[in-house]
């Protein structure tokens, strides 16, 4: 029987499942993803070598004021880029396409700190004396290296994505709503995956849709082969326990790459553990409400970076001042009440970025351009000054709320904080992000800041709440600093 597929949409005639014929469908195999990523990954490991070298010579250079390095130090300075290399490899970081950006992130650090505790390990059984400081700042820089090069990569990936390569050749397993939510899924290029067609289960089929269906599931061997898939996703509430043993053997025979959706809410992948109980696969979510200990490491870490970055910063802070108060009259600081954790007023400060009497201009605003939003913003705002908008857009009238983080009113991380107004039009479920304290970044200013509705901006602060970890809030950090200077969203 053989199959080829074109066009396959365009032979469904009636709102029902469609099946084939083989004279309806045509395979465009292409290049094969799997070969795609192999090949890139090739590269990847390659630049991560050579950052991870850069890196630790550069920590020697640093640390011995660029001096030959000392034999002792010639192994390690050697050899550390292939102790780096099999713990990225440890932690699957060249298959990383299986992983969300958040979770690659997470085992960057682990490989990187792995591999600089190996080196540490390695300097007591040769009795080398390294230095302390060396390896701390080696940690740093090839960390630092390490993300910056993935960084790269995945722009690299995504520009491969948009031109419809790196999509896995995919057959969704059943033909129910789910089945058919997925398919429209896989029309977005960053999505990863092509659909080929469907395999029918014994769940019926939805009656709003039209689906090719290309065989049953009692032929999914066969239909792999023949289309050339390389993914089997798994619409999972269109299958009973008998048919998934099945596919899992069927796609372990193939080899081919299998995903099943799951009826959870979107979590980190960190939280979910898989048990096997009674013959039946669970999936364990850890929960991850802050508990007294993880809300004391992280207000530990909130103290000691905001307040480093305060010394670091306050040259720029001076000056800034400065700028604010020779170019518009009024004070150098706004001082606004915004409501903070389980709802207690503070007064959040910023530079200021208007001009005086700009508030009063807030209701006229809202109706000379019929917004009722809960926030606010409007993209060329008249009461703007110009220092201000310069200060907008990368978010350096947001400096001075490093105070308010060693005051304890805000964290490093967190949701934005809402102004009062906004607080009493809230609906229930969104009372839930006043869980934790408001941050000066969060998922929503790495996430499109200003372009986003209030709606999408709770959303996105309540996933965080939801999936808080001490190695996200280091993701999210990570990710604020690029998008500064993207100045996406920012007015």
């Amino acid at each position: 029987m053989q199959r080829r597929i074109e066009d396959v949409a365009m032979a469904a005639t009636t709102p029902q499942p469609v099946h084939v014929s083989d004279a309806d469908i045509s395979i465009d195999r292409g290049v094969s993803a799997r070969d795609g990523y192999r090949r890139l990954y090739r590269w990847v490991a390659l630049t991560d070598a050579v950052s991870i070298a850069l890196a630790l010579w550069l920590a020697y250079g640093v640390r011995f004021h660029f001096q030959l390095p000392a034999t002792d130090f010639l192994i390690p300075l050697a050899g550390a880029p292939f102790v780096m290399l099999f713990a990225y490899a440890g932690f699957h970081l060249y298959d990383a396409y299986r992983y969300t950006p958040a979770e690659e992130f997470r085992r960057i650090i682990l490989a990187v700190s792995l591999g600089v505790g190996a080196i540490f390990a390695l300097s007591f059984w040769s009795k080398a004396d390294y230095s302390r400081q060396w390896l701390a700042l080696s940690w740093v820089l090839a960390t630092v290296a390490a993300l910056g090069s993935r960084r790269l990569w995945h722009a690299k990936i995504d520009r491969e994505k948009a031109r419809g390569n790196l999509a896995f050749p995919t057959l969704i397993v059943g033909t129910n709503a789910e089945a058919a939510h997925l398919s429209e899924l896989m029309q977005l290029p960053s999505f990863g995956f092509r659909s080929l067609g469907f395999v029918s289960t014994g769940v019926r089929a939805s009656g709003d849709a039209e689906l090719p269906v290309l065989g049953s599931i009692a032929d999914l061997r066969e239909v792999i082969r023949e289309v050339g898939a390389e993914c089997v996703f798994v619409a999972a509430s269109a299958l009973s326990v008998a048919e998934m043993k099945h596919v899992a053997k069927a796609v372990r025979l193939e080899g081919v790459e299998v995903r099943v959706t799951a009826t959870l809410p979107e979590v980190l992948s960190s939280r979910v553990a898989v048990q096997s109980l009674g013959g039946v696969t669970a999936l364990s979510l850890r929960p991850v409400r802050l508990t007294g200990t993880q809300a004391g490491i992280k207000r530990v870490f909130d103290v000691a970076v905001a307040g480093l970055g305060t010394l670091l910063l306050s040259p720029i802070l001076v000056g800034l001042a400065l700028a604010v108060k020779l170019t518009s009259p009024g004070p150098v600081l706004y001082r606004q009440t915004r409501v903070g954790h389980r709802g207690k007023p503070f007064t959040m400060l910023k530079f200021r970025t208007m001009h005086l009497g700009a508030d009063a201009m807030v209701q006229s605003l809202r109706e000379e351009h019929g917004m009722d939003d809960l926030m606010f913003k409007l993209e060329k705002d008249p009461r703007v000054t110009r220092v201000g908008r310069l200060l907008r857009r990368y978010s350096l009238d947001e400096i001075p709320q490093l105070i308010n983080v060693v005051r304890g009113d805000m964290s490093l991380v967190g949701p934005r904080p809402p102004l009062p107004e906004e607080v009493t039009r809230y609906e229930d479920w969104q009372f839930d992000r006043l869980e934790v304290p408001p941050g000066i970044t969060g998922l929503w200013q790495v996430s499109g800041r200003s372009d986003l509705s209030f709606d999408d901006c709770v959303r996105l602060d309540l996933f965080y709440i939801e999936n808080w970890s001490l190695a996200y809030d280091l993701y999210i950090l990570a990710k604020t600093i690029p998008v500064l200077f993207s100045q996406r969203g920012a007015y």
